[in-house]
């Protein structure tokens, strides 16, 4: 009776899981917006977005024009009154999805805010852990602040830095929100003149003219490498690079004559004229680095170069012939040429990109996007008079996320390491236990279970979930991006200390000893031995638990599959986890089926060990595949095979019949190794016992294999 109970609220947890994804599917949100291509690319950008809502004083507004592109507002006499913007126009700063935030900017004549609006974003803790309201209050800070501000999120300081507050739960979504808008203003506010940048001293390059190889150059970083993988462009990857390109600044002495030789540069310095400056290009690919705008206007608009907020293009006019290149070991190429940058705003002491231009197959919608990919060049220091200047670059939002925690996560990598050397341990552990009274495993386990709920997951947020291993998967398929998983620092440590124990001990330690959400439920398990509801507990039958098992391998599949087609679809799907709703949000910031599903999982916890964690968990069999080939496994006796005193108490129910372990399943809770070790607990070792006391024989130690030492081999070494 009592166990068919168990499996009908078994089921009715499965039954609030499906019930918990519908409103998840069906709510719209900016996750799930797809953005028209007017909006993405078009020429007019504010007939498809609301360019009012963020500059409320114009009337009519302009179509993209500058580069980056904005758009200028008008009042009704026509008189420019502010201008608007996209934030992936002008800076691409991916956010903790690893994608940036699409956010629509305004700004007056007078470099004013005046206001900002999220059109999309791929946060998943936006999707279906925090509303996406603390994001629009969060942009809401930057209405009437300044554009060319220094802005930061927390204090403000003496210096004139503004500061912003944060988004608990968040910390990596505003920091990276705050660099895109800030850089995005301060640009545009430069492009058009409202911010006026710094003059930096013009170049003086040092008299060297060295005749150096190709490799030589690379080595030193005179020439740029810019390789577009064709699967970045949805183009097919069988027929090579996208494009493959180098590239190189001429007016150096020494690399334009490694280039050019004497004769060819000499003759293009003359042709030169001040503030004009010469870069090469070769390259092979799919596609020609000079694209076809040149055919039908005389402009290259493949090619760009930029440099703080200015963007240089070319014309015909502005195209030389590379009829070759005289330094050794230079690649075959299949085009090449010279392009002049005719300007006095370009100034090559200071770092400069080079961006090909190219359009772009959104992986989603199969629709075609513009796209730049850049290559930093930055002349060398040797080729300077004095040496590279001092620049000053924004923090990456990840490394100021690790600055920011630095104590803690020197406590987190300490408790981490501790639990590693204690598992490492257990061998003396468990012989210092016993079935009665096993302190020594017993204790360490609840301080680990309590410090995970509450700090790991309450305060830290420091879950790891599902999501994380499809988007492994996906940086293995696509690109790999160390600035995605280095974005929020605890999860990073704990995924290195997940990879290093799930391989030699298997996924019982994270699973057993360290995950919040299955030490919540072991809490709640002994929460219900304390309150008097010990006598209700009980497992599911073997065979029925051996059948559930399988649910949580099914629902990793699925999701795996799912996100091989959506991303977005499966991050949804990924709400079978709880742990957005008891960790990083609270079951009272969700919809009622989110908080319903954790207190049925809770609940069932209270009367059965670990329900989630054994049935449910895509994370745990993500975990488990890895766990087949561990190098360490817990220990067997040959009288294993026939005794079942470990199965009977197993609450993972890993043992079977046989005596065999599942160490796919086993969350190493170590009470079986408890009694591998205990004469009064286990079978074969309580026989020998009383067979010795009857026959007046001294007991001999139990050895690393579970049997007494032969009383033979203890007098032969004196032992007592």
């Amino acid at each position: 009776m009592f166990n068919r109970l168990i499996a009908g609220r078994m089921a009715q947890a499965m039954w609030f899981a499906l019930c918990l994804l519908l409103p998840g599917l069906a709510r719209a949100s900016l996750y799930s917006t797809e953005l028209p291509p007017q909006v993405v690319s078009g020429p007019n950008l504010c007939a498809a977005a609301p360019c009012r809502d963020v500059l409320p004083s114009a009337v009519a507004f302009s179509q993209r024009r500058g580069a980056p592109f904005y758009v200028e507002g008008y009042d009704a006499a026509r008189h420019v009154v502010g201008y608007v913007f996209l934030s992936t126009d002008v800076v691409d700063i991916p956010a903790y999805s690893g994608k940036p935030v699409v956010t629509l900017i305004g700004m007056d004549t007078g470099g004013i805010i005046t206001g900002v609006r999220i059109l999309k974003h791929s946060e998943p803790i936006l999707l279906a852990g925090l509303p996406e309201s603390v994001l629009t209050r969060f942009v809401e800070q930057y209405h009437g602040k300044r554009g060319d501000a220094r802005m930061e999120i927390g204090a403000g300081r003496d210096d004139g830095t503004l500061g912003f507050d944060g988004i608990s739960g968040a910390t990596v979504t505003a920091i990276a929100e705050n660099q895109v808008i800030a850089q995005s203003a301060y640009i545009i506010g430069s492009q058009v003149g409202i911010f006026n940048r710094k003059e930096r001293p013009k170049a003086h390059f040092t008299p060297l003219t060295e005749q150096l190889s190709w490799a030589a150059l690379e080595k030193e970083g005179s020439i740029g490498h810019l390789l577009v993988p064709a699967a970045d462009v949805g183009a097919d990857p069988a027929k090579g690079p996208y494009m493959d390109l180098y590239f190189g600044y001429l007016n150096v002495p020494s690399i334009g004559i490694s280039v050019l030789g004497e004769p060819g540069y000499r003759r293009l310095m003359r042709d030169l004229k001040p503030d004009e400056h010469a870069l090469f290009v070769v390259a092979n690919g799919q596609v020609s680095f000079k694209g076809s705008g040149f055919v039908r206007g005389g402009i290259y608009d493949r090619i760009q170069v930029r440099q703080d907020s200015a963007s240089f293009t070319f014309r015909d006019t502005d195209y030389q012939n590379l009829y070759g290149v005289a330094a050794a070991g230079a690649p075959a190429y299949r085009e090449s040429g010279i392009f002049i940058v005719r300007s006095g705003g370009f100034n090559p002491a200071w770092p400069w990109q080079l961006s090909f231009l190219a359009n772009r197959s959104d992986k989603q919608t199969g629709a075609k996007v513009f796209a730049h990919f850049d290559e930093e060049y930055w002349v060398a220091a040797r080729y300077l008079d004095g040496g590279r200047p001092r620049v000053e670059r924004p923090e990456p939002a990840w490394r100021k996320a690790w600055r920011a925690r630095a104590g803690a996560i020197a406590v987190f990598v300490l408790l981490l390491a501790a639990t590693g050397v204690l598992y490492a341990r257990r061998d003396k552990l468990v012989r210092a236990s016993n079935r009665k009274h096993k302190p020594w495993i017993s204790v360490p386990r609840h301080l680990l279970w309590i410090v995970s709920v509450v700090w790991f997951g309450w305060m830290l947020k420091a879950q790891p979930s599902v999501t994380q291993v499809l988007t492994w998967f996906h940086s293995m398929i696509h690109q790999w991006k160390w600035e995605l998983f280095l974005s929020d620092p605890f999860i990073f440590l704990f995924w290195i200390f997940l990879a290093v124990t799930v391989l030699l001990w298997g996924r019982g330690l994270f699973c057993g000893w360290l995950c919040p959400m299955g030490s919540l439920q072991h809490l709640a398990y002994r929460l219900g031995q304390v309150i008097g509801l010990g006598r209700y507990q009980r497992l599911l039958p073997k065979r029925v638990h051996d059948k559930l098992k399988w649910v949580k391998y099914i629902a990793f599949a699925v999701l795996l599959a799912v996100s091989l087609w959506s991303m977005e679809a499966a991050e949804t799907l990924a709400e079978i986890e709880p742990f957005k709703t008891t960790f990083l949000v609270g079951p009272w910031n969700r919809p009622w089926p989110y908080t319903l599903f954790v207190a049925a999982i809770l609940g069932i916890a209270i009367l059965s060990e670990r329900p989630y964690c054994k049935y449910l968990c895509p994370l745990g069999a993500a975990l488990a595949v890895p766990s087949t080939f561990r190098l360490s496994g817990l220990k067997r006796k040959q009288e294993c095979t026939s005794c079942h005193a470990c199965a009977a108490g197993c609450g993972s129910q890993a043992i079977d019949a046989q005596g065999r372990i599942d160490q796919r399943e086993c969350l190493l809770c170590l009470d079986c190794m408890v009694m591998y070790y205990d004469d009064h607990a286990c079978p074969p070792l309580t026989r020998e016992r009383k067979a010795r006391e009857k026959a007046g024989q001294p007991l001999t130690p139990i050895d690393k294999h579970g049997y007494f030492i032969p009383i033979t081999l203890v007098r032969e070494r004196g032992d007592k």
